[in-house]
């Protein structure tokens, strides 16, 4: 299988545009609205490496947020072009942990590290699949 150029060196660039609809009555992005936008990196990026999120599911398995900390570092406008990166930087039997940054250029907006587990479909928490471990 070969790898989307995005991928390179286990770091995933997603690139996110902001809206009108993203901004709040200030003109700048709702805070809410940044967790959407690395949730779509990462999800972007499970497809990217082969993961079958909807197969894992009807498999019994599905990815959960366990713990996010979230750094607001600078403010985003309507018709900013923005990355998100999303770059591995822990992986344990039952945790993924990655570090995420939201950029406009060069300048850092917000920051945040996720740690996601799988859980099965009794909402209990399982090994990380070994072809998951494998993917990355």
């Amino acid at each position: 299988m070969s790898q989307d150029k995005s991928l390179e060196k286990q770091k995933h660039i997603f690139p996110i545009r902001v809206y009108y609809e993203d901004t709040d009555m200030g003109g700048v992005v709702y805070h809410a609205n940044y967790l959407r936008y690395i949730e779509r990196a990462r999800s972007d990026w499970v497809r990217k490496l082969g993961n079958d999120q909807n197969a894992m599911r009807d498999d019994g398995v599905v990815w959960v947020v366990r713990k996010l900390d979230a750094d607001y570092l600078a403010s985003a406008k309507f018709d900013d072009e923005l990355t998100v990166e999303t770059e591995v930087v822990a992986i344990s039997g039952v945790r993924l942990t990655m570090a995420q940054l939201v950029l406009r250029g060069e300048t850092e907006i917000f920051r945040a590290t996720v740690t996601a587990v799988c859980i099965n479909s009794d909402g209990k928490p399982i090994r990380l699949p070994a072809e998951i471990r494998a993917l990355m």
